[in-house]
């Protein structure tokens, strides 16, 4: 039996027949300022269409939110709209866009919340759901793996061409990047395959893919050193106190944060990367995967490289110091991008 200790908490947004937005059941209970951060993230009270999933984090919690049309068939007489919040510890969208489309058909089924609660302890005790209506779900068929590569460094290296490059290196110096697109959905999607591209460390907590410029957000985004923020409001181009780099995926243009050029000096190492980057996304016989594969290898040369200029201290700790690097007569572009990325390393004592 797989139980599904990641999954957190259910909650229900309703939109009715006169345009009033309301939370109406949770479990376990959400607090009101949450409360508030999910329907803004519903984008119920919009007057755009809601896409019908999305995902993101705060406070080191994902969110993910399914919202669905009514029927006058179904069990909801005056619910014209309602959208459904799942919470987790993990990052799996296709998992929980599985779960929370069971969970929503149940609920305009039955028009009781309490078809919800049924799953959602059936699934965190037993890892499975199933629906004769419905279809099943189980926890067993969405690895963390399959998740990660679901997003497509593949596309993203093929949308920039040769200036992937400095999305890379932002990833590898552990920089902070935001994305811009208008349309969530497509955001989204493309937000995700960037930490792809450092895919030797597994992490996509450094993912925030839909922020908005409110306070409480910005509190929680800049409480990080890096990350990944994905943004729909074009105006964040204009806050380079937030970003490095800024990716406007919308026009397919990167742009460097003015402190941040000499971070971004690039060098014949950059060019190489970049070309060898761009060869094997282009490939039409290589997958998402094989492309990934490639990149980790380019990293991991790099890194071996970097590694044998260290040397140990007396406490038996290999580090990089930026005397060592100078005596070898680099170039500066060079000897800055392999200090940076030695620090990115921990081989670097502070």
């Amino acid at each position: 039996m797989a139980l599904m200790p990641d999954l957190l908490s259910a909650g229900l947004i309703e939109k009715d027949s006169h345009g009033d937005i309301t939370w109406t059941w949770a479990y376990p209970s959400v607090t009101p300022f949450l409360r508030d951060f999910y329907i803004r993230k519903s984008n119920l009270n919009s007057e755009s269409v809601p896409v019908p999933f999305t995902y993101g984090q705060f406070q080191r919690i994902w969110y993910y939110i399914s919202t669905t049309d009514v029927a006058d068939t179904d069990n909801l007489p005056k619910v014209k709209k309602f959208s459904l919040v799942l919470t987790a510890k993990d990052f799996n969208p296709e998992k929980y866009e599985s779960l929370t489309r069971i969970m929503c058909a149940l609920y305009k089924e039955t028009g009781t919340p309490v078809s919800i609660l049924e799953t959602f302890l059936t699934v965190m005790t037993k890892g499975v759901c199933r629906s004769e209506e419905n279809g099943t779900f189980t926890t067993r068929d969405f690895s963390t793996s399959d998740a990660y590569f679901a997003g497509s460094a593949k596309d993203l290296i093929n949308t920039f061409g040769v200036e992937s490059i400095l999305i890379y290196v932002a990833m590898l110096l552990k920089k902070r990047v935001v994305v811009y697109h208008p349309n969530v959905g497509e955001l989204i999607q493309a937000a995700r395959a960037f930490p792809a591209l450092v895919w030797e460390r597994q992490n996509w907590n450094l993912l925030y893919p839909n922020v908005h410029l409110d306070k409480d957000e910005m509190s929680d985004l800049q409480s990080n050193t890096s990350y990944v923020a994905g943004f729909t409001e074009a105006s964040v181009e204009g806050r380079s106190d937030l970003y490095d780099i800024f990716v406007n995926l919308n026009n397919a243009e990167i742009s460097i944060a003015p402190q941040a050029k000499e971070t971004f000096a690039m060098g014949k190492l950059h060019k190489d990367i970049a070309m060898y980057m761009v060869q094997s996304a282009e490939d039409d016989s290589m997958s998402n995967k094989d492309v990934i594969g490639a990149v980790v290898k380019k990293t991991k040369e790099l890194l071996n490289n970097l590694k044998s200029l260290a040397t140990e201290g007396e406490d038996g700790k290999a580090s990089i110091s930026i005397e060592a690097l100078r005596g070898r007569n680099m170039p500066p572009a060079m000897e800055n991008f392999l200090y940076n990325l030695a620090a990115a390393e921990g081989l670097v004592q502070l």
